[in-house]
């Protein structure tokens, strides 16, 4: 079976997070080298999934995942959390971002940084980045960055839907090359993971009754996509 480079990335994560937790909790020095083993081998893996054939650009990455272990709690890796924003108008349109660094379009997103909750979040991204004013509606998705092809580490996207209040259409030059507002038939081609969210939000967006909707469960939960 080939193998997917998101499969290949989400095995280096669980991989070096496992390991890099490992050293954080332990005293055995037969263990740590073991841990530093098994970051050897998802730096092997890393290191074909970005088609690097440069060995010394693979020990910096091992080096860089050792550097980042911290002693106890502080160093149990756990996946970063971002947020992500369902805007919507009068006309039950999708506010899509064209983001700067990829090209893919997507909703608004951003990481949740500390001192602000992640509605709080959600609003301060929604206008930085499109110029709308938005308010929180209520929490519809959560969703995992790597499954979703956005990330290359480990992350849970908290979807909210939201509701445009005012503001005028203005992307940041840095950090969109375009954004509008788009009908469920009419995504832009590039639209980045649609086919997992695009039909429970717009749901959530004519006002149907829907739960939070997340990533199916894979069968065995190692198993990479079909």
């Amino acid at each position: 079976m080939e193998v997917s480079d998101h499969d290949l990335y989400r095995w280096v994560e669980a991989l070096s997070s496992v390991a890099r937790t490992g050293l954080a909790f332990t005293e055995s020095q037969f263990e740590r080298e073991r841990y530093e083993e098994i970051l050897h081998v998802a730096a092997d893996i890393r290191h074909r999934a970005d088609g690097e054939d440069d060995e010394q650009v693979r020990d910096e990455i091992v080096a860089r995942w050792l550097d980042w272990v911290e002693p106890g709690t502080p160093g149990y890796v756990t996946p970063k959390v971002a947020v992500g924003a369902i805007v919507t108008n009068e006309k039950n349109q999708l506010l899509l971002i064209q983001r700067a660094d990829s090209g893919v379009w997507l909703y608004p997103t951003g990481w949740c940084d500390p001192g602000y909750s992640a509605p709080e979040v959600v609003v301060k991204e929604v206008k930085e980045e499109t110029g709308i004013d938005a308010e929180v509606v209520r929490l519809i998705g959560v969703l995992d960055g790597m499954r979703l092809g956005a990330s290359k580490v480990a992350l849970y996207s908290l979807v909210f839907l939201c509701r445009a209040t005012g503001g005028e259409l203005s992307p940041h030059p840095l950090e969109c090359l375009d954004a509008g507002w788009f009908d469920a038939d009419s995504l832009p081609v590039g639209t980045l993971g649609a086919d997992r969210w695009a039909p429970a939000i717009f749901r959530a967006i004519r006002g149907e009754t829907t739960d939070v909707f997340y990533d199916d469960l894979r069968q065995p939960v190692w198993k990479g996509e079909p």
